[in-house]
């Protein structure tokens, strides 16, 4: 499975940041580690059934099955026990995982109305980029007649960051923007 965007990490944003920051090896360049895409099932955490059609619209969404996570202890002002389900993720790695950031960047996030582009204000100290969607009709795969309720999801993305020297945050962005990712003006 070729994928393009990890070619394109390869042969041309990994000598473009060293060139940018001064970095002597390519090892000390940030990459990819995951993309974790988390989804809450509060409405229908009684009902099995809906519980399994979201599992599988964001299994058809990510390519790879979607574990559904369990709570680890009740509350009580949420009513809410312990091992009730609560929301189903995926863990994208490797060739997976840059195909859906390229499907995210380039047919998912221009669906979105009104759109104008992504958050600056998603990075952690780590360097990490989280993006909220609240519609996952803004994916191809999924069908207006295929769920019940529209539900918004999460998506993380996990970059390692080796150089110590350099600001994580100023790093993560400068390889999200060489990517393709659409950043406010």
């Amino acid at each position: 499975m070729n994928c393009f965007l990890k070619e394109k990490y390869r042969d041309e944003i990994v000598p473009l940041i060293m060139k940018d920051y001064g970095l002597k090896s390519r090892m000390s360049v940030p990459f990819l580690e995951k993309i974790c895409v988390n989804q809450g099932i509060g409405y229908a955490s009684g009902n099995s059934r809906l519980i399994a059609q979201i599992a599988d619209c964001l299994s058809n969404i990510c390519g790879q099955k979607a574990t559904v996570v369990k709570s680890k202890k009740s509350i009580s002002n949420f009513k809410l026990r312990a091992g009730a389900d609560v929301g189903c993720m995926v863990s994208l790695r490797g060739d997976r995982m840059y195909h859906f950031l390229y499907k995210v960047i380039s047919i998912a996030l221009p669906r979105v109305r009104d759109f104008s582009g992504v958050s600056r204000s998603g990075f952690d100290s780590r360097g990490n980029y989280n993006l909220g969607v609240r519609d996952q009709l803004i994916f191809p795969e999924v069908g207006v007649c295929d769920i019940e309720k529209t539900m918004g999801m999460n998506i993380s993305i996990v970059i390692r960051n080796n150089c110590k020297r350099i600001d994580s945050k100023e790093l993560s962005y400068k390889l999200l923007e060489y990517f393709g990712m659409p950043f406010k003006k």
